[in-house]
C-alpha cells in the first residue's frame, strides 16, 4: 500500500493558489466561491481562509502570481533579444496559458473595489515599466505594444486565438497581422 505524500504548508498554499487562478479565470472575482477553490485544491474551505484570510486576499495573491508570470515571460523573451518584436513573438507563450490572461481581464473588471483596483493599477504599471526598461521603447511604442497585447488578450478570452481556437474569419485576419500561427 502506497503511503500518501504529505505536502509542506508552502506546497499546499501553492496548490491552493493554482486552484484559485483556475477558478478565478473561469468565474471572475464575484462569481468564484472559496469553497470551489477548496474543492479544486483538495482542501477544506476553512483551510483556504486560514491560508489567505479572505477571498479578496486570495484574489490579490492570484493577480500577483499572474502578473509575476507575465513579467517572467517578458524577461525570458528579452533575454533572447531585448526588443518589442521579440517580446511580441513570445506572446504565444501567454496564449498557451489562457488562465493568466483571463485572470488579468477579471482583475481589470474587479478594479472598482478600491483594494483590488490599487493592486491591479500597480501591477499593470509594473508590466508597462518592465516592457519599457527591457526594450528601451518609448512611451508611445510601449502603448502600441500593450494595446496589441490587450487585443490578443481579449481575443483569447473570446476563444478565437490560443488553444483550440474557434475559427472566425475576422479573427483569422487579425491574427495574421500579428504574425501568430
Amino acid at each position: 500500500m502506497a503511503s500518501k505524500v504529505r505536502l509542506t504548508a508552502k506546497e499546499r498554499g501553492d496548490e491552493v493558489l493554482r486552484a484559485a487562478v483556475r477558478a478565478f479565470s473561469a468565474s471572475g472575482y464575484e462569481g468564484t466561491k472559496t469553497d470551489e477553490i477548496a474543492r479544486l485544491a483538495g482542501v477544506s474551505q476553512p483551510y483556504v481562509i486560514r491560508l489567505f484570510g479572505t477571498k479578496q486576499q486570495l484574489f490579490l495573491a492570484a493577480v500577483e502570481t499572474v502578473c509575476a508570470r507575465i513579467e517572467q515571460i517578458f524577461r525570458e523573451a528579452a533575454a533572447e533579444r531585448p526588443d518589442l518584436a521579440t517580446l511580441g513573438r513570445n506572446y504565444d507563450r501567454l496564449l498557451a496559458e489562457p488562465e493568466l490572461l483571463l485572470v488579468l481581464l477579471h482583475s481589470f473588471s474587479a478594479s472598482g473595489d478600491p483594494v483590488i483596483g490599487d493592486c491591479v493599477r500597480q501591477r499593470f504599471g509594473s508590466i508597462y515599466t518592465l516592457v519599457r526598461d527591457l526594450t528601451g521603447a518609448t512611451p508611445e511604442q510601449t502603448r502600441d505594444f500593450l494595446s496589441a497585447g490587450m487585443l490578443l488578450t481579449c481575443m483569447s478570452a473570446m476563444q478565437v486565438i490560443g488553444p483550440n481556437p474557434i475559427p472566425i474569419q475576422w479573427a483569422q485576419e487579425l491574427i495574421q497581422t500579428f504574425g501568430i500561427d
